[in-house]
């Protein structure tokens, strides 16, 4: 047996798709594009890789275990983990050239090196719709995110969905009242919230270092939504 053979396969966590499957994949993408343009949002596309340090300028933690990071001579680089953060990096950059409120799109692949699971890949795409504002924004400019994700939706061929609404300034408002100044970390622990579950927030909200109480008093505030549903 020639050792040397190489068994054609790709790496867990990253997905290619067979031409039928392709063409139906491409059809969604088209269909989301359409309705990003038809409610006025205009394309952008940035590059894969970014410079490690513009990728962790938000702050490390998760996102530096996360991201594929490797060096090439001199230059530090990582593959983009989000469209945010290149988002954030072209609007500093281009600052001068861009009209404002700048409405714009982005669907494009993302890496995660994080275990890919059931509905988790390492490599996924997302899609993104932003308004940025040079000053403060008309609130018309958030209630026109639910009808955009509706057109898009309805268009996907989707009849019973449910658009949820969050509003971070109730939680930060919540974290002054219980003493909480930095609740960076704590959003970060509450976002995963649907994949960890409430027990996973709790152990890391510990790893932060706070109180029992204040626990305890998170996750009451968390749940009120499913308290009142019962």
């Amino acid at each position: 047996m020639n050792k040397d053979i190489v068994k054609p396969s790709i790496l867990p966590g990253f997905m290619e798709l067979m031409p039928a499957d392709q063409i139906l994949f491409n059809n969604m993408l088209d269909t989301i594009r359409r309705n990003y343009e038809k409610f006025g949002f205009l394309p952008i596309d940035t590059p894969v890789i970014e410079k490690t340090d513009i990728l962790l300028a938000k702050g490390g933690g998760e996102t530096e275990k996360q991201i594929y990071r490797f060096e090439k001579g001199n230059t530090d680089m990582s593959l983009r983990f989000d469209l945010t953060v290149p988002l954030a990096r072209y609007v500093a950059q281009h600052f001068s050239e861009l009209n404002f409120p700048f409405r714009r799109y982005h669907i494009g692949k993302v890496y995660r090196g994080e275990r890919n699971q059931k509905g988790r890949f390492r490599e996924f795409y997302q899609c993104d719709i932003d308004i940025i504002g040079n000053g403060t924004l008309d609130i018309k400019n958030d209630a026109e995110i639910p009808s955009v994700i509706y057109s898009t939706f309805k268009d996907l061929g989707f009849e019973s969905f449910t658009i949820k609404i969050n509003n971070r300034k109730i939680l930060k408002g919540f974290f002054q009242s219980i003493d909480i100044e930095d609740s960076t970390f704590v959003l970060r622990s509450i976002d995963k919230l649907d994949k960890i579950g409430i027990d996973g927030v709790e152990k890391e909200l510990e790893g932060l270092g706070l109180s029992a109480e204040t626990i305890e008093a998170i996750k009451n505030f968390i749940s009120i939504s499913d308290q009142m549903k019962k």
